[in-house]
């Protein structure tokens, strides 16, 4: 019996589209691999987690709200590794950078809304309490984060301006002034006082 080649192509359009059907990664078993206490199973995870971008953020949002302070710095470090993708989880991050008791965790959040970029607008208020954080390294990426949101954290400019004087964000909230001004300088206004 000899085929056709509309057979042929048919059939292996089918057996493509089964097999691209079946590859789809299983988030949860995903999600649940980045649990695990063996770094190499659960690196792997964050790895495909933050390819699979936007559709595994909001079950990686929801380890924010572990009891477990290792799962939430995991989470957020995923999140911050999907960048743009992991604006679902703003609201939950929003929380995790000024209400956990972990500053490395604080720390991580405020780096994925930094790395969620303009997306993140609507944690500016949280950022704004995170820059009076009692860790530096806390001020300094939330300073960054507000930063890399842009002109969407306009409002952010006074508290901005008060944390440049302090030693520790000084250069990051400056910087973070200019990118939301989108201008290359800062008015006398914004200018710390010495």
């Amino acid at each position: 019996m000899r085929l056709s080649r509309w057979t042929v192509v048919a059939a292996l359009g089918a057996t493509l589209a089964c097999r691209s059907r079946s590859s789809a990664p299983d988030v949860a078993a995903l999600v649940r691999d980045l649990q695990s206490l063996d770094s190499e199973v659960a690196g792997k995870a964050n790895l495909a987690l933050i390819r699979v971008g936007e559709p595994a953020a909001p079950q990686i949002a929801e380890l924010l709200k572990s009891e477990d302070p290792r799962l939430r710095q995991t989470a957020a470090t995923t999140l911050w590794g999907m960048g743009a993708k992991g604006r679902v989880a703003v609201p939950d991050l929003a929380t995790t950078v000024t209400e956990d008791a972990e500053p490395s965790v604080r720390l991580s959040a405020a780096m994925a809304l930094g790395s969620i970029g303009p997306d993140a607008k609507d944690a500016v208020p949280a950022l704004v309490r995170a820059l009076k954080d009692r860790d530096t390294e806390v001020r300094l990426q939330a300073a960054k984060a507000l930063g890399a949101i842009g002109p969407g954290a306009q409002d952010a400019i006074p508290a901005l301006s008060q944390a440049a004087k302090n030693d520790g964000v000084r250069s990051a909230a400056e910087e973070a002034i200019l990118q939301i001004r989108g201008s290359g300088a800062i008015t006398p206004s914004d200018s710390p006082s010495p």
